[in-house]
């Protein structure tokens, strides 16, 4: 097959600015072209980075982008730029993948190839603009039925296909060993509201109180508006919270090498992953990544985890009803007396069928079925 990808306008590929979509189809992509098809991957230019080359079989074409302003109506305008610049370089393909929002509105001819959307936030009604696509790639089961709950008439085109773990994160036989010493906590993702951290910092000095032995949590992830962050005033509230803890929490800022992340997931017990965005994850991977190190995830009680994850057995959820906060201090609480073993060896389990391989695997046969006069 010939595969084209198309990112959006705010970050490049390789993900080195981070972005979670641009990672999960960096992976992708290289693994589509080892299995012998020709991948094409479309994304903002830097000036780190040539404007056409190739990795690992994949060839990749960067146009100009624009960094990533607060502005919802800004963001729109730029996005529409750069899809209008992404269209007139599109080959003949026989799939087209994109997670722009207008760019599936502005490819009409089935030249650049069967049009998939990957839907990787929550829709806000734009899937309506959508239904002459071939596909509707939902990465989680809330994702799917919010698109058919908004948009009935797109159920038909409408699939389920996870994101999955970057390639270089091998899951291992066994769970590997933990020191006893005390309670390794972390926070990895964007320093943004939507992600919890408002009841993070209150909930671990609660636990400190009463903590049974030494605490540390330490927080990885872009504070910077352009990398998605909140900015720097943001990042001045949480400090201030953390004050409360003392020295038991690290900031590390944002980590984007890989090796160094998995070297993070594997130094804690547990990633505490405490997002309040019910309209804003679709399927967040960190929890999955985190698992995969062995690293046991505790999450709030939003649907998008509820596909890979159930408390008490490959990690730890608490609720968003009641007190927020309160209820995430009882559950670091309850994290730090678990049995980690049997938790960490589930958690393994499930990280397995989220493998680039198998994952890809999906993708493949879904492509294959939209494209029937190719050879099977």
């Amino acid at each position: 097959m010939r595969i084209t990808i198309v990112q959006g306008a705010f970050f490049p590929v390789p993900p080195i600015m981070g972005g979670a979509v641009e990672k999960v189809w960096f992976g992708l992509g290289q693994e589509l072209a080892r299995r012998g098809h020709t991948v094409l991957h479309v994304s903002r230019r830097h000036p780190k980075l040539l404007t056409s080359e190739k990795i690992a079989g994949v060839r990749h074409l960067r146009v100009s982008g624009f960094q990533q302003p607060r502005s919802l109506v800004l963001l729109k305008l730029k996005d529409l730029l750069f899809s209008l610049a992404a269209r007139r370089r599109l080959p003949a393909a026989d799939i087209l993948v994109t997670n722009s929002f207008w760019l599936p509105m502005l490819v009409r001819s089935a030249r650049p190839g069967r049009l998939c959307v990957n839907v990787n936030r929550f829709p806000r009604g734009q899937m309506r603009y959508y239904s002459h696509a071939a596909r509707l790639q939902a990465v989680s089961g809330v994702i799917r039925d919010a698109i058919i709950e908004q948009t009935p008439k797109v159920a038909g085109i409408t699939k389920v296909l996870p994101n999955p773990l970057p390639a270089d994160f091998a899951v291992p036989d066994s769970p590997p060993a933990r020191t006893a010493m005390r309670d390794e906590f972390l926070f990895v993702g964007r320093i943004h509201p939507e992600k919890g951290l408002d009841l993070l910092l209150p909930a671990f000095s609660e636990y400190l109180r009463t903590a049974r032995r030494p605490a540390r949590l330490r927080i990885v992830g872009p504070a910077a508006a352009e990398l998605g962050g909140a900015g720097p005033d943001y990042l001045a509230h949480l400090h201030q919270l953390a004050s409360a803890c003392g020295p038991a929490v690290e900031w590390l800022g944002p980590v984007f090498d890989s090796e160094r992340l998995r070297t993070l997931y594997a130094d804690a017990h547990f990633l505490v992953y405490p997002s309040i965005a019910a309209r804003g994850e679709a399927s967040p991977l960190t929890p999955v990544e985190a698992m995969a190190c062995g690293c046991v995830p505790i999450v709030s009680n939003l649907r998008c985890f509820a596909d890979y994850l159930t408390d008490n057995t490959n990690g730890l959820v608490f609720g968003l009803d009641g007190s927020p906060a309160a209820n995430l201090a009882a559950t670091l609480t309850r994290a730090s007396a678990a049995d980690l073993p049997p938790l960490q060896t589930a958690a393994l389990a499930t990280a397995r069928d989220y493998s680039m391989s198998r994952v890809c695997d999906h993708y493949e046969e879904d492509f294959l079925s939209l494209c029937p006069s190719l050879p099977q």
